[in-house]
């Protein structure tokens, strides 16, 4: 039981976390969405995701991470752009 409540709370965490993290490193947030799905999709063909709880967490988790990734980033274009001015 510990380990599905684990899972779950890292579910709910790391996709939207490395949602940001790669829009960070990479500076655009559609690849970073790209590169944390081909993770994920990794996960899931390894079997750490098996139950329906965790793929709705996961994908909760990303489109929260893809919310903030994309305030971010235009945030920093918008600041980039009156720099420039």
């Amino acid at each position: 039981m510990e380990s599905m409540v684990t899972k779950f709370v890292l579910s709910l965490l790391v996709p939207g976390l490395l949602v940001i993290l790669f829009t960070r490193v990479t500076f655009n947030h559609i690849v970073a969405l790209i590169l944390t799905v081909a993770l994920m999709a990794a996960a899931v063909y390894a079997g750490y995701t098996h139950t329906w709880l965790l793929f709705v967490a996961n994908a909760a988790s990303l489109t929260a991470g893809f919310w903030y990734s994309t305030k971010m980033f235009n945030r920093r274009k918008k600041a980039e752009a009156h720099e420039n001015e």
